[in-house]
């Protein structure tokens, strides 16, 4: 009636140089089945993998294959970097900044050498995931070829 219950519109940027694709392509059903929340997938052309969002760092995995940054507010985004990357115990990967860390979007995360991931890892895409727990209603995706910082999803 007067807006004063309209949702705030909010962007979360590519982490990554890349094109986006579908989630449900992805060849892993934990994503692609949106098990762990829904999004889009970035195929990678860059190794600086970057936050999508301003927050804070509250997970980075020993492994440094994947990471989860919260908003101030009720937003968690996580971004997975390649398929079964798990399994390289760190290999191809160099950690940026700590859990606890407050980014803002487009701050470096983690250098990736994709030259590695592609001889070792089953696939380098990159699922951006907005987590069950986020207070979302509503995501818009954007399917396009995208620099690290561009906008590819709205939430609502």
């Amino acid at each position: 009636m007067f807006g004063f219950f309209k949702r705030k519109t909010r962007e979360i940027k590519s982490p990554v140089d890349g094109e986006v694709v579908a989630l449900e392509s992805v060849k892993d059903d934990v994503f692609s089945k949106k098990m762990v929340g829904d999004g889009v997938a970035v195929i990678p052309m860059s190794e600086i993998f970057t936050a999508p969002i301003d927050g804070i760092v509250t997970k980075i995995f020993p492994t440094n294959h994947a990471y989860s940054i919260k908003s101030d507010k009720d937003l968690t985004v996580m971004v997975h970097i390649g398929l079964d990357t798990v399994a390289l115990e760190g290999r191809g990967f160099e950690r940026l900044v700590n859990e606890g860390d407050t980014v803002s979007c487009g701050d470096a995360i983690i250098r990736a050498d994709l030259a590695y991931l592609r001889q070792h890892a089953k696939d380098i895409i990159t699922p951006v995931i907005v987590s069950d727990e986020s207070d979302v209603k509503k995501i818009e995706k954007k399917y396009t070829i995208v620099k690290s910082g561009d906008s590819i999803m709205e939430v609502m």
